[in-house]
């Protein structure tokens, strides 16, 4: 990598409906949607944006960003730290 490239951390974007609005419970895994891993924050931010505007309607809907680069390498945070 080159010294201007910025790091690759992954983005995780899925959603699906909700048991209830208190809970993280997805009603159906099979329906959950993976919308797609995306290269940084901004992408997977944009992309988590669009999904939840087209499902507005539906109250239960929910869609998360999961921050893969965090389960992939878990010293990362401590390593840029110092």
């Amino acid at each position: 990598m080159s010294d201007n490239a910025q790091p690759q951390l992954l983005h995780l974007v899925i959603g699906g409906e909700l048991t209830d609005l208190e809970h993280n419970t997805f009603k159906n895994l099979d329906e959950v949607e993976i919308v797609g891993v995306f290269p940084n924050y901004a992408t997977a931010y944009a992309a988590w944006k669009a999904k939840a505007q087209q499902t507005v309607d539906n109250a239960q809907m929910r869609y998360f960003v999961v921050h893969l680069h965090r389960l992939l390498d878990p010293e990362q945070d401590t390593k840029h730290s110092h």
